[in-house]
């Protein structure tokens, strides 16, 4: 600071902070600046331990890798480009959000290009736009059939993970194994002492639909019980409600598993409304462990998935494309989790 003689007063110090640098990222780990690299750069040969002792340091002094640095020394922009549908529905936006932080801890930005629908064109003309904006790789949200076409005329020299994509298509992607939490699912229901379980399905040409389908009736295969017909509806609680007014007719009908928890939401008004208790008279599970559905009354037994540690795997397997090319595995599998509340118990007299 200058007094009024325009002379620099030496007495007063700067209170301006600088930024956290790589290095007080490492002495407060404890760890080498070098460490610290390679767990920013998600460096596979860094153990677990240190690994989190690293980021929860960077998280406390609010360490921001500087993007431009890493762009020259690297000879690689610090920004993914992100392919997902324009829609509301909780696993797709919960994905993208849990993708957008994981990226951030890593040092990226992310450019996020919605379509309406993920057809071939639409998808061709947001991984354009992704490589006008130079970005390192690509990541796409693509759970429906209608995309697996488009994703496989991408060319080869683009760094591409698909979350939730064909899982007969050998490319690298990261899933949830819906089959094994529907199976989960409907194994609980039988054990509960119901005869079989019927189905309310999300939209046919959903990967997670299907897998989920796949889930019940192998459950219901192995338990030797009969498989019902499945009502199809569309992830929302009104495609359940309609098949739940129809199901709720039905006094054989003591077991539902539905493939979302806001089909089982649809479901439960149905079952209310036509005078059957949940769980008393019909058992109810749903799948994805939505914020609300402790709340749901009953409390909904269902299926979590942790979309975090999809992020986190998606986010390392694309790393290793873009440092090495390939993969390896290419093909990586999170297991979910079922969450059992109180929407189930054993049948009446059973």
């Amino acid at each position: 600071m200058s007094g009024g003689n325009g002379v620099e007063d030496p007495t007063v110090t700067s209170t301006v902070a600088r930024e956290p640098a790589m290095t007080d990222v490492a002495r407060l780990a404890g760890v080498s600046h070098q460490t610290v690299s390679r767990v920013l750069n998600s460096h596979p040969n860094v153990r677990e331990q240190t690994r989190l002792r690293v980021l929860a340091a960077v998280k406390e002094l609010g360490y921001r890798p500087n993007r431009a640095a890493r762009a020259l020394v690297t000879g690689r922009s610090q920004l993914i480009g992100v392919i997902a549908q324009n829609s509301t529905l909780y696993g797709p936006s919960s994905l993208l959000a849990a993708f957008e932080i994981s990226a951030a801890l890593q040092g990226f930005a992310v450019s996020v290009h919605r379509v309406h629908e993920l057809g071939q064109s639409s998808i061709t003309a947001a991984v354009e736009r992704h490589r006008d904006e130079r970005v390192a790789g690509i990541v796409a949200i693509a759970p429906t059939a209608s995309a697996n076409e488009a994703l496989a005329a991408v060319p080869a020299e683009v760094p591409l993970v698909t979350i939730d994509g064909d899982p007969e298509r050998n490319a690298p992607m990261v899933s949830v194994d819906q089959e094994e939490g529907a199976y989960q699912a409907t194994r609980h229901l039988l054990e509960a002492g119901h005869e079989t379980v019927w189905h309310i399905s999300g939209p046919p040409d959903w990967f997670d639909a299907a897998g989920r389908i796949r889930g019940w009736r192998r459950a219901l295969h192995e338990a030797g019980a009969e498989v019902p017909p499945i009502s199809t509806g569309d992830w929302t609680a009104a495609s359940g409600y309609r098949a739940g007014q129809m199901l709720a007719r039905m006094p054989e009908v003591t077991a539902v598993f539905a493939a979302n928890d806001h089909q089982a939401l649809g479901a439960l008004r149905a079952m209310t409304e036509r005078g059957r208790s949940v769980p008393e008279e019909v058992s109810i599970v749903g799948f994805d462990d939505v914020p609300e559905a402790p709340y749901y009354s009953p409390p909904l037994t269902t299926v979590r998935q942790d979309f975090a540690a999809v992020a986190n795997a998606t986010l390392h397997l694309l790393l290793r494309l873009m440092n090495e090319g390939s993969t390896g595995d290419t093909q990586l599998v999170i297991t979910p989790e079922l969450v059992r509340r109180a929407s189930v118990q054993s049948p009446p007299g059973g």
